[in-house]
């Protein structure tokens, strides 16, 4: 276990040497929900649409946030792969869920601190305060583990020039568009909007706004989807990860 809390340390140091790409995981989102919440403010009363009020918009930019987070796990393994401390560090004991969760214990405090500043920028924005803020923070916490299995996957799978596209580009895009985020998935319905919650992200945001409002039983029956797809595919990613590395 020691040795999995240096290779944690280790990987904490390594997300701190690039800190370009932590300011812009961190700033774009806040970026985003200025813009929204200035589209929100021009919109006429009598409209009597709030789909980009901030309590409303607030959970679905964190979600989406946290996506970025995938890019950083993605890119991390990835260059791992090919250096020659990773190639020391498979001589040790650890085992590969180890290495996966040496990966995944600096990145939990970084997708805590990226919705912190999310909800600190909505409150400078004008939304009102409320402890159910951090319950929130709280409930998207399984939709961030998702984020990184899906980059230690892609970073197993893929080379670091790879994963930006796929990391960067496709897995945001899908964050976005299939969340409810910008639209309500209602106003598309169809087999669109059964896919969407087939998926996790767009019961991540209902769960989100569900714990900002406070409404305790509207949580769970989205949250546990959440889950579920976090669990099933960080043991995909530590058995990818074990067979590409040949670990045990």
């Amino acid at each position: 276990m020691r040795r999995m809390f240096f290779f944690a340390s280790r990987n904490r140091k390594e997300m701190l040497r690039d800190p370009l790409s932590l300011i812009f995981g961190v700033g774009f989102p806040v970026v985003l929900l200025i813009l929204l919440h200035i589209i929100q403010s021009n919109i006429p009363q009598e409209a009597d649409m709030n789909l980009f009020d901030l309590t409303n918009l607030t959970p679905g930019i964190g979600v989406f946030g946290l996506s970025f987070i995938a890019l950083f796990a993605a890119m991390l393994i990835s260059k791992d792969r090919t250096t020659s401390l990773m190639l020391r560090l498979f001589a040790s004991p650890l085992r590969g869920w180890q290495f996966i969760l040496g990966y995944l214990l600096p990145l939990v405090p970084m997708s805590v601190a990226q919705l912190l500043v999310c909800f600190a920028a909505a409150l400078a924005l004008g939304m009102g305060f409320t402890w159910n803020i951090f319950l929130c923070i709280l409930v998207c916490i399984p939709i961030a583990v998702l984020h990184m299995a899906l980059g230690f996957l892609c970073g197993s799978l893929l080379s670091d020039k790879a994963v930006g596209g796929v990391c960067g580009a496709l897995l945001t895009n899908f964050s976005a568009w299939l969340s409810g985020t910008w639209f309500s998935l209602d106003l598309v319905g169809g087999a669109f909007k059964k896919i969407a919650y087939i998926l996790p992200f767009a019961n991540a945001v209902d769960a989100g706004r569900a714990a900002l409002a406070g409404e305790m039983s509207s949580i769970f029956p989205k949250l546990w989807i959440v889950i579920a797809w976090a669990v099933g595919t960080l043991l995909i990613s530590i058995l990818v990860f074990r067979d590409k590395m040949k670990l045990k």
